[in-house]
């Protein structure tokens, strides 16, 4: 990531989101942030959570991920032991104002939620014409 720091992330170093104010507890994510030219990519990990647990929004600079966690019991088992045991992924990144929030896509697959977040056509690169005198 370039000095520019492009996201920030809403957490505490207790591992807490800190702009949450609600006393619900939740588990943060691992996050992957990658930069290129054009904007940044995101990769949450968030096994058991289905596109239909999950609620991504941006308000002002703000971006929210949260999700419920489903982990499915096969049949005719219970779960003896459980290291998730906060049914809810929750994170907030602070975007920078060279990211265009309204073109974020979103995809879900095998537990890792891709999020590309392209970067204002203002602050991507841009070759100059040079003219011979």
């Amino acid at each position: 990531m370039s000095d520019k720091q492009i996201v920030k992330t809403g957490q505490s170093e207790d591992g807490r989101d800190s702009r949450d104010s609600r006393d619900s507890r939740a588990v943060v994510p691992r996050v992957d942030v990658l930069e290129d030219d054009t904007g940044i990519t995101l990769l949450a990990d968030l096994p058991g959570v289905s596109k239909e647990q999950l609620e991504l929004k941006v308000e002002g600079d703000t971006l929210q991920l949260e999700a419920d966690v489903a982990m499915p019991t096969p049949e005719g088992l219970e779960a003896v032991y459980a290291e998730v045991r906060v049914p809810r992924y929750r994170r907030a990144f602070t975007l920078s104002r060279e990211l265009d929030a309204s073109r974020i896509d979103a995809a879900l697959k095998d537990g890792v939620l891709k999020l590309r977040i392209p970067k204002q056509e203002h602050a991507q690169p841009r070759r100059i014409a040079i003219q011979v005198a």
